[in-house]
């Protein structure tokens, strides 16, 4: 079994803003030293403040890989003003748009990972078109309506390499407990038969690759 966190990783997860949980957010240290031994990248697509981006920079500091994160950095929908996730306190004033990327910067820093991180600034398909290197982890945490997950999905589940893993975050079967689109895009992975589902944590689940295509 890949070792966890170190405590010190943990504290500033703790201490970083966001929304993901300790218990996904240890499933997700534990996919992503898992993918590490692959020897390639772990890329996630959201990254917000950076606090699952800490899990993934400790477990690619582990093993010797690099963390790729791609945002824009502009806040995904449910984060925008009049929204349920909404923090003014992210809001550049003088532009009057959401911008995240300097308070992941400090996160960062706070947790002393920054040289095991690549931050990719742009949009989700203009980076993955652009992309050429074999991964071993997507992270797919992005937008959540059914254009952007599955924008995400398409542009980087193909990059996965064989054993990697696809983890999907917010995956709700359930229209009751949340947004449907990571949900569909799970179904989308398991039935084009390149992936298995081999763990789930609440909302986030973990997908093999296990044969070519998407």
């Amino acid at each position: 079994m890949a070792p966890g966190p170190k405590p010190e990783t943990m504290a500033a997860f703790a201490s970083a803003k966001g929304f993901m949980p300790v218990d996904e957010g240890l499933a997700l240290h534990t996919a992503a030293a898992e993918a590490a031994r692959l020897g390639l990248p772990l890329l996630e697509v959201g990254t917000y403040c950076g606090r699952s981006t800490i899990l993934l920079a400790d477990a690619a500091r582990e093993a010797g890989v690099v963390a790729v994160t791609v945002d824009h950095h502009r806040g995904s929908e449910e984060q925008q003003p009049g929204w349920e996730y909404h923090d003014p306190t992210v809001v550049d004033a003088e532009v009057g748009r959401m911008d995240t990327l300097p308070v992941f910067r400090r996160t960062l820093h706070k947790a002393g990972l920054e040289e095991h991180v690549v931050a990719v600034v742009g949009r989700s398909p203009q980076a993955a078109a652009l992309w050429g290197t074999p991964l071993g982890l997507v992270f797919i945490d992005g937008g959540h309506t059914d254009e952007h997950a599955n924008a995400d999905y398409e542009g980087w589940a193909p990059h996965i390499a064989d054993d990697g893993l696809l983890v999907i975050h917010d995956v709700f079967a359930d229209p009751a407990d949340g947004g449907q689109a990571p949900y569909r895009i799970r179904c989308r992975a398991l039935e084009s038969g390149a992936f298995t589902e081999v763990s789930a944590t609440r909302s986030l689940h973990v997908l093999r690759r296990t044969a070519p295509g998407i």
